[in-house]
């Protein structure tokens, strides 16, 4: 896209600013209408956004999926939010260890992957990231609904 360092720190600037203020309304959307209903949008959004990566080229789109996906990133922390409830309080910190782990072993070797696919198309990687967000959003429809689990 030709971007220029002064676009790109604004992007930046813009991404921060917006997460910064949208931070606290995402944890109290997971409060108010759960885990899994947030996941599901975050998901469902990732689908998009990756499908949009890989079809479309104008750069004020771009842009926008680019705020939009760092957005729906802090949707994951529903995930840990889950997590605690469901878990043995002793399981909480061996198990996120272990996934703090398997996250970074993926951070390490996913963009090696994605670098190869890259080099074939650059479409690839991201039709395969809606294709593992497609494969989480139906995994999330799993967890109960949020009544069920206040309930348990």
């Amino acid at each position: 896209f030709e971007c220029t360092v002064t676009e790109i720190t604004l992007l930046f600037v813009a991404n921060n600013a917006v997460n910064f203020f949208l931070s606290p309304l995402i944890g109290r959307a997971i409060v108010r209408f759960g885990e899994r209903r947030v996941l599901s949008v975050e998901y469902g959004g990732l689908i998009a956004i990756f499908l949009i990566y890989a079809f479309i080229d104008i750069k004020g789109v771009i842009v926008v999926m680019y705020i939009l996906d760092h957005i729906l990133f802090n949707f994951s922390i529903a995930i840990r939010t889950y997590f605690q409830k469901i878990a043995d309080p002793q399981d909480i910190a061996p198990s996120m260890a272990v996934g703090f782990t398997i996250n970074h072993v993926a951070a390490v070797v996913m963009p090696v992957i994605g670098g190869a696919l890259w080099m074939v198309d650059y479409r690839i990687p991201f039709v395969v990231g809606a294709i593992f967000s497609l494969v989480s959003l139906l995994a999330v429809q799993r967890i109960p609904n949020a009544h069920r689990v206040a309930s348990d």
